[in-house]
């Protein structure tokens, strides 16, 4: 069983993470792409599959951002 102070410290990690519809939005992107990408591997995002639930990192978009930067 957990404690609050357990349920505290798991919260905001959850901050940290983004369903799949928040993290297209993040990117700019509709979810349906980001569906596509992940299913094809067209595109490679590390996610968290839990359950059914699929899961990003801010700091793994912010990561995938960084390697599509083209310098001028």
């Amino acid at each position: 069983m957990q404690t609050e102070s357990a349920a505290a410290t798991i919260k905001p990690q959850s901050q940290q993470s983004l369903d799949t519809a928040a993290a297209a939005a993040y990117l700019g992107i509709e979810p349906g792409t980001l569906e596509v990408w992940r299913s094809t591997k067209r595109q490679i995002i590390p996610y968290a599959k839990i359950g059914s639930r699929v899961r990003y990192s801010i700091s793994d978009l912010d990561a995938w951002l960084q390697t599509r930067r083209v310098a001028a």
